[in-house]
């Protein structure tokens, strides 16, 4: 018998080398070498060739791109643990599979929360910058003060993994942990977390000295946090998000910046990324980050890796692991 011929895969972007060799060595392969973004014209153009697509969670694979998908486009295999940039309804309309990563970005991101509640709270963005400009004039009693974040109150939205693991290290910091979810955590889970459990999103809003993000994207979540939402906030706090900017009113959140109707913020998402809104370029108190919550070596590998167990799963006849079911969202 002939050799099962490999299926054609068409990754969007660059990937570490490592998980690139082992997929040309699986697959017939095609690779974006340059990592050039790929225009919306050139993802149809894939999804129309491809028998499986590797985007990634910067790539609109929507009812456009998927209305011209060729009939051999079996499966999509998403290089990310969001899926709001994949119009799930049309692919399963169309017998398309969706996969994602999720699980292995959760100690990386969790690690930039706490990074970006300490920078904000801190104020080391600000003391990095005045360094470099040569602008220290020494240690003084009443220079750059922050606040202290130890016994400080942090209500996290969203305690799926990711929320859990900030809730982890915030204990370790000495915050008190409160937490707002679409379904209250086991109760073994809040008493290890010593977390508190708010219904109300917006009774816990009021009474934070820290916020964090932790949610998905999803139709529900879009502007969870709304003007009105915002305005809850207290003038001392600080809002952190590492989710996605979709989920912020970033318009409302950027005047109340700027008229310090709360003290702070820590970004490495955007509403409209790459753009990052003018304004906010010009405060001192905000950390903008470019979206690297999950940026380490070893996120990627295992990324990488699970998009391979997907697709190898997947051509082998049998559910990928990962699957991505709506109702799940």
């Amino acid at each position: 018998m002939p050799p099962k011929q490999k299926p054609l895969v068409i990754v969007t972007r660059r990937l570490p080398d490592v998980i690139e060799t082992r997929m040309m060595e699986l697959f017939n392969c095609r690779l974006n070498l340059e990592d050039k973004p790929m225009s919306q014209a050139e993802l149809a153009a894939a999804a129309k060739e491809a028998e499986i697509l590797v985007p990634t969670v910067t790539d609109r694979i929507d009812a456009g791109v998927l209305a011209g998908a060729g009939p051999k486009l079996r499966l999509i295999a998403s290089f990310g643990t969001g899926v709001d940039h994949i119009d799930l309804k049309t692919a399963r309309q169309r017998g398309i599979t969706v996969t994602n990563t999720p699980g292995v970005l959760t100690e990386d991101t969790a690690d930039m929360t706490m990074a970006l509640i300490l920078a904000v709270s801190r104020r080391l963005a600000e003391g990095e910058r005045l360094v470099r400009a040569g602008a220290w004039g020494g240690w003084a009693p009443t220079s750059m003060l922050g606040h202290r974040i130890w016994g400080k109150r942090l209500g996290i939205i969203g305690m799926g993994r990711i929320g859990s693991a900030v809730a982890r290290r915030a204990k370790g910091f000495g915050l008190s942990v409160h937490y707002h979810n679409r379904r209250r955590v086991h109760e073994d889970v809040e008493q290890e977390l010593e977390a508190t459990y708010w219904e109300s999103l917006d009774q816990m809003l009021s009474r934070m000295d820290i916020v964090s993000i932790n949610c998905p994207h999803t139709p529900a979540t879009y502007h969870l946090l709304s003007a009105r939402r915002l305005k809850l906030l207290q003038p001392h706090a600080v809002l952190v998000n590492t989710s996605r900017g979709e989920v912020v009113d970033e318009n409302a959140l950027t005047r109340m910046l700027q008229a310090s109707e709360i003290a702070g913020a820590g970004l490495d998402v955007f509403e409209h990324e790459p753009a990052v809104n003018p304004k906010l370029l010009k405060l001192d108190n905000v950390v903008l980050l470019p979206h690297m919550g999950s940026a380490t070596i070893e996120g990627r590998i295992a990324m990488g890796e699970k998009v391979i167990i997907n697709i190898k799963t997947f051509v082998d006849g049998h559910t990928p692991p990962d699957r991505v079911v709506e109702a799940m969202l």
